[in-house]
C-alpha cells in the first residue's frame, strides 16, 4: 500500500487515530488500559493495534538515548547534487547513529539528526561527506539546549480527561546514572525495534527469567531510559505538512520563545542551537495555508528577528526506523 497516494481517511479513522494519541502518551500501555480509558473492547484494541502494525503504517520504538535528553547532538544540513539525494538520503540512514533523516523540499538538500562520539562525528564532516562528489555543502548546529522533543508532541484527538489517565510522569533524572550491564542492553536494543514486545517476549529473546526483565525493565525506566515513539506518518493523523523552522531569536529571549513555541500543540521539537540562526522549530501543519498562520499569529507576536523555513517532502528515518517509501 503506497501511504503517499492513498487517502488518509481511508486507512486511520478515528478511533484508529485516538489510539495512535494513546501510544504517543504511553508507548508500552496494556491493551486493557488503552480500551478503559477510550470507552471501546480490549479486543477492539488488540485487533486494531494488530493492523495498523502489520501493515507498517505504526511503529512505536525506544527513542535512542542522549546524554541531557539532545544536547550534543548535531542537526545537520546536506546539499547535493540534483538527481543524488536519494542516495546521499540511503547512506545516511544506513547510520546506527543518525536516527533522523528528512529529504527536503526541491530534492537538493536532506536534514538530519546524528548522535555518535566525536570520533565518528569528525570522520563523517570532515572525511566521508566531503569526499563525497554528490555533497556540495554541509552544515552542522550543535544543539545546546533541548525545549521539546519528538517524544512530547501529541497529535491531539484525546480529551483532557484521557491524556490525563494516560500520561505518565517522567522520571527526574539522576545526578549520575548507574551503569547497564549486557542484559539492559540487550532489552533496549530489543525495544528500539519494537517497544510494544512483551515480557514473555523479552524473556524469550534474551535468555532471561521473564520476573528479571520485569524487575530491569522496571529500573531502566526509573532511570529515563523507556522513553517510546510513536512511528506514523503524519499525513495519516490529518498533519499534510511537516516544516523546519531556523529562527533568529535576540539571546534575551531564547528561553521564552523556546519554551512559547514547545507549548505549541503543532509543534513537535525545539532546540537551541550553534549556527547562524539559534532556534529550531519544527511542526505539523494541516496544510500550507495553517503554516502560514504559524508564521504570522504565532512567531509575529513572539519577536522572531529572522525566520527561513524548509518543508520536508518525504521522511526517510524515524526515531531509528527505516520508512516505507525508503529511497
Amino acid at each position: 500500500m503506497d501511504l503517499s497516494v492513498t487517502d488518509p481517511d481511508s486507512i486511520l479513522d478515528t478511533l484508529d487515530r485516538r489510539l495512535v494519541c494513546a501510544l504517543q502518551l504511553d508507548g508500552r500501555a496494556e491493551p486493557g488500559r488503552l480500551a478503559e480509558v477510550l470507552g471501546v473492547s480490549a479486543r477492539t484494541v488488540t485487533r486494531r493495534l494488530g493492523r495498523m502494525r502489520q501493515t507498517g503504517v505504526l511503529r512505536v520504538v525506544r527513542l535512542p538515548d542522549v546524554e541531557d535528553d539532545a544536547v550534543g547532538a548535531l542537526l545537520l544540513r546536506v546539499r547535493v547534487l540534483s538527481g543524488t539525494v536519494d542516495a546521499v538520503a540511503r547512506a545516511l540512514a544506513d547510520r546506527p547513529d543518525v536516527p533522523f533523516v528528512d529529504i527536503l523540499l526541491g530534492g537538493q538538500e536532506i536534514g538530519a539528526v546524528m548522535l555518535t562520539d566525536a570520533g565518528s562525528r569528525d570522520r563523517l564532516l570532515y572525511g566521508q561527506l566531503p569526499a563525497t562528489s554528490a555533497v556540495t555543502e554541509t552544515t552542522a548546529h550543535a544543539v545546546l539546549h533541548a525545549f521539546a522533543d519528538a517524544s512530547q508532541w501529541q497529535a491531539g484527538y484525546l480529551t483532557e480527561q484521557e491524556a490525563a489517565a494516560l500520561a505518565r510522569p517522567r522520571p527526574p533524572r539522576p545526578a549520575v546514572r548507574p551503569p547497564v550491564d549486557d542484559l539492559d542492553r540487550a532489552l533496549l536494543d530489543r525495544l528500539g525495534e519494537d517497544a510494544r514486545q512483551s515480557h514473555a517476549a523479552l524473556a524469550a529473546a534474551t535468555g532471561a527469567p521473564e520476573s528479571t526483565v520485569r524487575r530491569r525493565l522496571n529500573r531502566l525506566d526509573g532511570l529515563g531510559l523507556l522513553r517510546t515513539h510513536v512511528t506514523v506518518e503524519p499525513r495519516l493523523l490529518g498533519m499534510a505538512v511537516d516544516a523546519n523552522l531556523w529562527l533568529d531569536v535576540p539571546p534575551g529571549r531564547l528561553a521564552e520563545v523556546g519554551e512559547a513555541l514547545a507549548g505549541h500543540p503543532q509543534v513537535h521539537g525545539v532546540f537551541a542551537t550553534s549556527g547562524p540562526t539559534n532556534l529550531l522549530a519544527t511542526l505539523f501543519c494541516p496544510d500550507h495555508p495553517a503554516l502560514y498562520r504559524f508564521l504570522t499569529d504565532t512567531l509575529g507576536p513572539l519577536g522572531v528577528t529572522r525566520a527561513e523555513t524548509t518543508i520536508t517532502a518525504r521522511a526517510v528515518k524515524r526515531a531509528g526506523v527505516l520508512l516505507r517509501g525508503r529511497p
